[in-house]
């Protein structure tokens, strides 16, 4: 039971790291944008978050400075596809490319540096159950932080004016052009918060989920937390019960090695990508359930004149 517990508490760890960064991918997506550069997103923040928590001390600090990397590097692609209309696919992908090879250029001279001790966080009596203790109670707050940003997505997104006015901005940018919203802000706002959550994730997976810095470490979850919006239909928590399940998947791999089953470590580690191509390739049997739940303007430009 034990083994199974760390292995629960494994999947949660793991899937806190897709569940930020899907959920920012969401706010994009539901303003109609689609952003292919989640993976040099959380790269770059990576790189930062690590850095400002060995120069600083302060994993707080690494975390509001992988946000702001995010942040910035988002709000660079929203001002390239936004305000000067380039093609939101292209430019997301050079995003992508570029943040790989910035972040591995930065990060050579922390290769071998190391993070100060972090605080092993408990919690109070609930953390000493049998168990359920480690499986539920003993995480980082950012694993409980994910839950509450989620459900906080689904008040905003479906019971707040402001969510509304996103959604509508996503469904149809020129009835919300007319009504007088400027829909150009509201997009920008919209890409800048998605790329803040994306850099808090990668700060998250160089400070706390594997404390060190590789070239690379990200490993293909922007990807994976890219494909997870189509997988969720665009629903913030179908997002975080699929990052649980791409993460118990990650983490299965692992548990599979330790338990000694003989299989090919190379065909364990391909179980999450694996993993991503089948889900999406059993969503797609039905275009027309994905017609239903994907934001009418996704990926398209908006041209106030017209």
């Amino acid at each position: 039971m034990e083994s199974y517990a760390l292995l629960f508490a494994a999947t949660l760890s793991a899937g806190t790291v897709l569940a930020l960064a899907a959920l920012g991918l969401l706010i994009n997506e539901k303003a109609g944008i689609v952003n292919l550069g989640a993976e040099g997103m959380m790269l770059c923040a990576a790189i930062a978050g690590f850095a400002t928590t060995v120069h600083t001390g302060s994993h707080t600090l690494g975390f509001a400075a992988g946000m702001a990397a995010g942040a910035a590097l988002a709000a660079v692609f929203g001002v390239l596809v936004i305000w000067l209309n380039t093609n939101q696919y292209a430019t997301g992908l050079a995003l992508s490319l570029f943040g790989t090879g910035f972040s591995a250029f930065v990060g050579i001279s922390y290769v071998q540096a190391k993070l100060p001790e972090s605080t092993r966080f408990v919690v109070p009596l609930l953390g000493d159950i049998p168990v359920l203790g480690p499986a539920l109670f003993r995480h980082h707050p950012l694993v409980y932080g994910a839950m509450l940003l989620t459900a906080g997505l689904v008040w905003f997104l479906y019971r707040s004016r402001a969510g509304l006015v996103l959604r509508s901005v996503g469904e149809s940018p020129e009835s919300a052009h007319a009504l007088g919203y400027p829909v150009r802000r509201i997009r920008l706002a919209a890409v800048v918060a998605g790329g803040a959550l994306c850099g808090l994730a990668g700060a998250y997976i160089s400070t706390v989920y594997t404390p060190l810095w590789v070239e690379g470490m990200v490993a293909g979850r922007g990807w994976i937390a890219l494909a997870l919006t189509t997988f969720a239909t665009w629903r913030p928590a179908r997002v975080l019960l699929g990052a649980y399940l791409f993460g118990g998947v990650t983490m299965l791999q692992f548990h599979l090695q330790a338990v000694g089953v003989a299989v090919p470590s190379q065909l364990l580690s391909m179980l999450p990508y694996l993993a991503t191509i089948v889900v999406l390739a059993l969503i797609s049997r039905n275009p027309a359930w994905i017609r239903v739940n994907m934001p009418a303007s996704l990926g398209k430009p908006f041209y106030p004149g017209s």
